[in-house]
């Protein structure tokens, strides 16, 4: 008997063409389009998490959970928002959603965009090669199933 627990989950929005938002809005765009962020969501330290490995990706520093955390607060107060989120647990909890669909790494305990790729190399090679396009033929598998 089949189980009703998926294999994996990826959840993809589109949303309009990216004109003129700055940096922060455009990660914040990303993350709702990858579903890293519910639309509406007001907790979205998953945003400044993602900024701050991005920063670093030029730069090729690989960061620790604690150093996230302090570029993080650092982020936010820059930006005038709450340091709602960025408790040690939660920073740990983002850094493990985007391990899980492949944006990041972790290597000694230390966190950095995976391979200091672009992020669109990234999706191309790892989230749509093999999270979206296995999922569309197992659920082409379903559907001809449904025909026998």
């Amino acid at each position: 008997m089949a189980k009703d627990i998926p294999l994996s989950e990826i959840i993809l929005r589109k949303y309009e063409r990216p004109y003129n938002i700055d940096k922060r809005q455009l990660v914040k765009k990303i993350c709702l389009s990858l579903g890293l962020l519910q639309p509406g969501d007001s907790r979205d330290v998953v945003v400044d998490v993602l900024m701050v490995l991005i920063n670093e990706r030029e730069k090729k520093v690989k960061l620790t959970s604690d150093e996230v955390k302090a570029k993080v607060e650092e982020l936010r107060k820059s930006h005038n928002l709450e340091l709602k989120g960025i408790a040690e647990s939660n920073i740990r909890r983002q850094l493990k959603r985007l391990r899980d669909i492949m944006i990041i790494d972790k290597q000694n305990n230390l966190y950095y965009i995976s391979e200091f790729e672009p992020l669109h190399t990234l999706f191309e090679q790892k989230i749509e090669k093999l999270l979206v396009q296995p999922s569309i033929e197992r659920v082409k598998e379903y559907l001809k199933e449904l025909e026998k």
